[in-house]
């Protein structure tokens, strides 16, 4: 079935207490060529039919309303989720 993702970032401005956890731990595990983590959310909304333009309108809105606190997080990404074969060239 087509399936619609949608990705949320903390604000640039909003401190990602996770991510400097994890940037730590790559510090103490010498893999200093990663110089900052932010760790995110996402979300996967399956769909039956076809993902129309109207449909992709609609999760983008679902997605401001309702999956991000848009007072700390940016929707960064609504669209299409991509085959396992295309994520690997990426």
């Amino acid at each position: 079935m087509p399936t619609i993702v949608v990705e949320v970032m903390p604000k640039a401005e909003i401190l990602d207490p996770q991510g400097k956890a994890v940037a730590g731990a790559l510090v103490r595990l010498d893999k200093n060529e990663f110089t900052s983590v932010r760790i995110g959310k996402r979300f996967e909304l399956t769909v039956e039919g076809p993902i129309t333009d109207e449909l992709l309108a609609e999760a983008r809105e679902i997605a401001n309303d309702l999956l991000a606190n848009t007072v700390i997080e940016d929707v960064i990404y609504v669209g299409e989720a991509r085959s396992a074969d295309d994520a690997q060239g990426a």
